[in-house]
């Protein structure tokens, strides 16, 4: 009897340690995939702050990467610093204004230099609003979105970033690239 209570209870243990490895085994592949998915996080955020740093943005948006990889609006991004790339992030599609809105003259202080730029220098230190008979300064108030999906390249899951970015701009510059 003592002999058969024995093996029951070196079977048991023998259960207990192979559940153990397998739980352990499972918790490290969790951790694993998440640290896996904030790297594509990391690197889609990269890409969308190399974006909206970037006049390209608006002055060209299907270009908006300098040296891209693989393509444009494409950037291969090396998370471990071994030489390999391990997430590729494409911008697509392409960015677009959303939405342009004029600035209203009301809305200017021509004590702060940005909205300087939306007058029109007439003599030194006097400024006009160009534009003022519709209430309208030269500047626009413009919403792009920018979508970015980055693809680890060995697992190749995949995770989706989408930002919208507000810029003040000239108005002939958003004209042919924004609704208003």
């Amino acid at each position: 009897m003592t002999l058969i209570m024995a093996l029951i209870m070196l079977v048991v243990l023998t259960l207990l340690a192979l559940t153990s490895f397998n739980l352990n085994q499972s918790n490290l592949q969790v951790v694993s995939n998440m640290q896996q998915r904030d790297e594509a996080v990391a690197a889609a955020r990269e890409v969308i702050e190399e974006t909206i740093s970037s006049t390209a943005l608006f002055n060209s948006p299907a270009n908006v990467l300098t040296d891209p990889c693989g393509g444009n609006n494409r950037r291969c991004i090396d998370t471990n610093g071994d030489g390999e790339t391990d997430v590729t992030v494409a911008i697509t599609p392409t960015p677009t204004c959303v939405k342009a809105q004029p600035v209203k003259v009301t809305e200017l202080d021509v004590a702060v230099a940005d909205d300087r730029e939306c007058t029109v220098s007439v003599d030194q230190g006097l400024h006009a609003i160009e534009g003022a008979n519709t209430g309208n300064s030269t500047c626009t108030n413009s919403i792009w979105d920018v979508h970015v999906v980055a693809t680890d390249v060995v697992t190749e899951a995949q995770v989706e970033v989408t930002q919208g970015i507000a810029v003040r701009l000239p108005q002939n510059t958003v004209a042919n690239k924004c609704p208003i």
